[in-house]
């Protein structure tokens, strides 16, 4: 094999080994690694157990509720749920199915997390070659690790998501969104919240959701800050591999971490750009989970009479997920908890204050108008960029 050290069919049993694996996954195509993650993905969601079909009555009520959330919240937001105005489309499905299309619909995740070049292995060889043949397996094993961390990611979420927002990626479907009835039934009843209102409340945050996200400019830059800091974070995966490659590959607990565990990258002393990236990415995310915080408010006080048994079990549901539930929001450099969420609350309520509703109606009306990360933080200083001028009069 070319470019692969050492003679063939000669070494010992290790080597051959690592050749095999070698030729292996040099062989695997984008395909072939997006239905490793696809498989997986669905594994996790079902634990391999078949899954059967939504009952219908269920998929039906979810869309007498869409309809009721999609009236309220265009006259609250003044944004359409979808670009041409045409009624959302509800398809209520099991958590395999929804891992299955999730995976689909996150592809470009994987295609950046798997374009970074691998580093040329640094001379590490010993007598017999196995430290550089172990390099190159090491950079070519990369991308079939990629698809299996973003499968297990997903199929962890599609176990306790609600719909297609619990972490705020734009989908490639403009007009539609997935429920996983399943998930809202048992969170309904594992707190003891009354079955419909949850379903309406659920509606409320994905029509939201679904009414930001469907905006070309704040889905463009959405998808540019994330492409961002998962190629800054390969690049940092890339820099640890050179490191266990220098020291001769000696160290199974941190290669094991390398490729299972991307909270222990994420953690890791991030690059510049990374960091930078990344800040940008949270100060869009926080301040669109405190806008969909603003749209519940209000849509619940008129629909359900106020949410505060929703919001604290919903808080509750943030704070208390275990690592698993996490994975996939951590792959991205995101942080979705209470802490975000306040930010981004007290900047809507901050716009709010000093500009009124029509301040805030600002906020998504073009790409220039997004917040910076210092701006979320002060959004007196984003009305000023803005050149916002409140003409109300006074009372």
């Amino acid at each position: 094999m070319t470019g692969v050290p050492g003679a063939a069919g000669g070494g010992n049993f290790i080597e051959q080994l690592l050749r095999d694996v070698l030729r292996a996954t040099q062989g695997a195509s984008g395909a072939d690694r997006l239905e490793l993650a696809r498989g997986l993905a669905t594994q996790v969601a079902t634990e391999g157990q078949p899954e059967g079909n939504v009952d219908p009555v269920q998929r039906i009520r979810f869309e007498e509720l869409v309809r009721v959330a999609e009236l309220h919240v265009a006259e609250l937001t003044g944004l359409s749920p979808t670009p041409g105005g045409a009624p959302l489309t509800v398809t209520a499905v099991g958590p395999g199915a929804w891992a299955q299309q999730t995976v689909g619909d996150w592809r470009f995740v994987l295609d950046t997390m798997t374009a970074t070049p691998p580093a040329a292995p640094t001379d590490t060889a010993d007598d017999d070659g196995t430290n550089e043949l172990m390099a190159l397996v090491m950079t070519g094993m990369g991308p079939m690790f990629a698809a299996l961390q973003l499968g297990s990611a997903i199929g962890h979420l599609a176990t306790n998501t609600f719909g297609q927002y619990d972490v705020p990626i734009p989908r490639p479907a403009p007009a539609g969104i997935l429920v996983v009835p399943a998930n809202v039934d048992r969170f309904a009843a594992d707190w003891g919240l009354e079955l419909d209102q949850v379903r309406l409340w659920v509606c409320l945050r994905e029509v939201t959701m679904h009414a930001v996200l469907g905006r070309p400019h704040v889905a463009d830059r959405l998808r540019t800050l994330l492409t961002e800091v998962l190629a800054a974070a390969a690049g940092d995966a890339m820099g640890m591999v050179e490191r266990l490659q220098r020291s001769g590959l000696t160290d199974p607990d941190a290669l094991q971490e390398l490729f299972t565990d991307p909270e222990a990258l994420m953690a890791a002393e991030p690059t510049p750009e990374r960091r930078r990236a990344s800040e940008q990415l949270m100060a869009v995310t926080a301040a669109l989970l405190g806008y969909v915080e603003h749209v519940l408010d209000q849509t619940a006080t008129r629909l359900l009479g106020g949410r505060g048994a929703l919001a604290e079990a919903w808080r509750r549901r943030q704070v208390d997920r275990e690592a698993p539930a996490r994975m996939a929001e951590v792959l991205f450099g995101l942080d979705l908890g209470p802490g975000q969420v306040d930010r981004g609350t007290s900047f809507v309520r901050g716009v709010v204050e000093r500009a009124g509703d029509a301040g805030l109606a600002r906020l998504w009306s073009g790409p220039e108008t997004l917040p910076t990360p210092a701006e979320v933080d002060a959004p007196g200083l984003w009305l000023e960029r803005i050149s916002f001028s409140d003409d109300r009069p006074e009372s």
